[in-house]
């Protein structure tokens, strides 16, 4: 359980913003932060890891006080069990991949964790490589491998696959989905990608200049109910067949026919949404 009372002046494009967040998080929940780019999302992650401090508040995980203004308790950052994926891969170009793995390892610790990882995330044919040969994609697997060297309790992840194209996209979701099993993590997801949210994430925050605006199961959060009783779900097609697309939704998969013109132009792997309006399925693409 990772507990949170935050406060901290910020300045964002909007001009000054006063964060302030008070929440709790489960332990081994995958949570997701979402709203506006300068929200403040990434000064939460930054402020659990140690990297920022707050101007007055606290970080406690389970019985551990990591941060405490009132007490001046600070725990540096390679004290608190945080692994941190970002958009940067920040790779050591001169290593190679295994390398760059068995770096993260701390003084004594067993090198059995570099092969597990090697194997979780697919790495085994690349471990020689090195980092400048390989796709972004490929170079992401790396940065998630790197960030569980340590066995974190916490695995913070700031939009890590903003800048992979989908179909790899669709694939690290998968491996983030695994680690965070396999490990018992709990993980905090910061994405804009609403599918990507609702696949992967039990609860989400949406922030606004600083202040939690609301909060709740993703499908919650994103089926609008409108005013003509037309409620509307994102979701991600996995598969087309005669008139038929199959979409996931959260956890659930559902079947909704559709028009041959609109099937045409819908791909596997696209997000649409659904609506039911008097309970009569309506699919549309969201480009």
């Amino acid at each position: 359980m990772i507990e949170l009372n935050l406060h901290k002046n910020l300045k964002s494009s909007f001009g000054e913003m006063l964060l302030e967040v008070q929440i709790t998080i489960p332990k081994e929940k995958l949570i997701a932060f979402y709203g506006k780019s300068g929200a403040g999302k990434t000064t939460i992650l930054k402020i659990i890891s140690g990297l920022i401090q707050p101007d007055k508040g606290s970080v406690t995980v389970g019985n551990e006080i990591w941060l405490d203004t009132n007490k001046k308790i600070d725990l540096s950052p390679q004290k608190r069990s945080i692994g941190f994926v970002f958009q940067e891969y920040t790779l050591f170009p001169n290593m190679s991949v295994k390398e760059n793995l068995l770096f993260a390892l701390t003084k004594g610790q067993d090198k059995k964790i570099i092969a597990e990882l090697i194997d979780i995330v697919d790495l085994g044919d690349l471990q020689n490589r090195s980092p400048n040969t390989l796709s972004g994609g490929q170079k992401q697997r790396i940065a998630l491998a790197r960030a569980l060297v340590q066995k974190p309790n916490i695995l913070l992840l700031d939009e890590p696959l903003s800048a992979i194209d989908h179909e790899m996209r669709v694939k690290l979701q998968q491996y983030i989905l695994r680690v965070h099993s396999e490990f018992k993590l709990t993980t905090i997801l910061i994405s804009h990608d609403i599918s990507e949210i609702i696949k992967m994430s039990d609860y989400l925050y949406e922030l606004d200049h600083g202040k939690i605006v609301n909060q709740g199961t993703p499908s919650d959060i994103f089926i609008q109910n409108k005013v003509n009783e037309e409620f509307q779900f994102i979701g991600e097609v996995l598969a087309i067949e005669s008139f038929i697309i199959t979409v996931l939704i959260g956890n659930n998969l559902i079947k909704v026919s559709a028009e041959p013109n609109l099937i045409s132009n819908i791909n596997i792997g696209e997000k649409v949404a659904i609506s039911f309006n008097n309970f009569n399925p309506v699919i549309s693409k969201i480009d």
